[in-house]
């Protein structure tokens, strides 16, 4: 009986990489604080101060940390990727609408 329970289970000494589950807080911290200033921004219909250009140049610093922080510990061997895989693609999907914010207010639409 326990060598059919045994089958049913992966022993493994395998962990979660500390810098993936940083990485993956960033990416979630910076799309948030983005989110929110596009929202804001949205809802005064575009007459936003300092402050939000502030926070959001805040997340991309976030963002590119965060990126950094998944890339390195997605090279890592002998570890479980799904928060580094995770924080890859939130935080280069904050630098991504960083850039495509960037480029509406330069070119405009």
């Amino acid at each position: 009986m326990w060598n059919k329970l045994k089958k049913n289970y992966m022993f493994t000494n395998k962990s979660h990489p500390e810098r993936g589950i940083m990485s993956t807080i960033l990416g979630i911290l910076s799309d948030g604080a983005i989110g929110l200033a596009v929202f804001s921004s949205f809802k005064t219909g575009g007459n936003e101060s300092a402050r939000l250009a502030c926070a959001v140049m805040l997340a991309l610093i976030f963002s590119i940390v965060g990126l950094v922080l998944g890339i390195l510990s997605r090279i890592e061997k002998d570890r479980f990727y799904l928060f580094p895989n995770l924080g890859i693609i939130l935080n280069s999907v904050a630098v991504i609408a960083i850039a495509f914010i960037l480029y509406i207010g330069v070119f405009g639409l």
